[in-house]
């Protein structure tokens, strides 16, 4: 079948905006052809390429890894680059996209993500291991392979982040990305620092400030559960000093 034969026209509408020239953004409209295999991210491409070099977005890897072409999509956050145009129009052939909303924007679908590193870097997501390693591996059981694996799957998109009503008036607020990264470290049996990554947690902005909407978890691309995490983190917040000790003790047997 020819290229003809299985191409139609979609219409993207997409938020225009530099805030060095403009004094509010505009939504703008291209139309185009596509296939069924046309996503999201190569119209955009195609928009840039033949009709307005200016248009100005991040995309790096196309494989939904990077995580740097998280876009709002007809209201939703998600991915572009994964993401079938026809799968996203409406009844009049319509795609709406937008940036990433409660960040500010650098230009275009570019928002400026200060604050979503901030937090992440806050809970310090790096292993802190005990002082007495042991010589050749730690040792872990398979139940706590598992816990671990949702957090490390998380591609840091930052389409939870700005997804959460809480971040949209706190910035100070973690964050469901940071929180998620926390309890990966918080529930692995080989860091040091469970005690003191507790505590951060559990202050004025942390796992406590989430609303429990579950908008975190309707935005994820991977289909992860910051929500989850977060309530798991206020619950060993509450015996924090209990947990420390048990940490300590399986520790001994790594």
């Amino acid at each position: 079948m020819s290229m003809n034969e299985t191409s139609k026209t979609a219409t993207i509408r997409i938020q225009r905006f530099n805030p060095d020239v403009d004094k509010k953004p505009v939504m703008k409209e291209y139309t185009l052809a596509i296939t069924p295999d046309t996503t999201l991210l190569d119209a955009l491409e195609q928009i840039k390429a033949t009709e307005d070099g200016s248009l100005t977005f991040r995309r790096s890897c196309r494989h939904a890894i990077c995580g740097s072409c998280a876009m709002n999509v007809n209201g939703r956050n998600t991915l572009v680059c994964n993401q079938r145009v026809n799968a996203h129009q409406d009844k009049k052939g319509m795609v709406t996209i937008r940036p990433l909303p409660y960040l500010p924007i650098i230009k275009d679908m570019v928002v400026d993500r200060t604050s979503f590193w901030e937090q992440y870097q806050r809970v310090k997501p790096w292993l802190v291991p005990p002082q007495d390693v042991p010589e050749k591996e730690f040792r872990m059981t398979p139940e706590e392979v598992e816990a671990l694996h949702n957090a490390e799957t998380c591609i840091m998109c930052g389409a939870c982040y700005s997804a959460c009503t809480v971040t949209a008036v706190n910035k100070n607020y973690i964050g469901p990305h940071a929180l998620l990264k926390a309890s990966l470290r918080v529930l692995d049996p080989r860091d040091s620092i469970a005690g003191e990554r507790l505590l951060e947690i559990s202050g004025a902005d942390g796992a406590y400030r989430c609303h429990t909407i579950f908008n975190c978890i309707d935005a994820c691309p991977k289909k992860l559960n910051p929500t989850q995490a977060i309530e798991t983190l206020r619950k060993l917040a509450q015996k924090r000093e209990a947990f420390v000790e048990a940490r300590k003790e399986r520790q001994k047997t790594l």
